[in-house]
């Protein structure tokens, strides 16, 4: 397979879980955290590590808007039970 096309295929991969995190609001990070060892935050974090890796400077609060579709302070109002 060649590189652009796996690549394309992983961030196709990722956006798809991304959808689904914030599809699924009634799942709390502490929830995903147990039984998968990573949550929103870290992929959050990841995310905001690899743009830096990158060449890109995002920030913290960026990157978990990415993730969370809002800004984080707005999720954890509505959903952080």
């Amino acid at each position: 397979m060649e590189l652009e096309k796996k690549i394309e295929i992983e961030a196709a991969a990722f956006r798809k879980l991304i959808n689904h995190f914030q599809d699924r609001t009634d799942v709390q990070n502490i929830d995903i955290m147990n039984l998968a060892g990573f949550c929103r935050n870290c992929l959050s974090r990841w995310y905001q590590e690899s743009s830096i890796e990158l060449g890109e400077d995002i920030s913290k609060d960026e990157a978990r808007e990415l993730i969370y579709g809002m800004p984080h302070k707005e999720w954890k109002e509505k959903y952080q039970k």
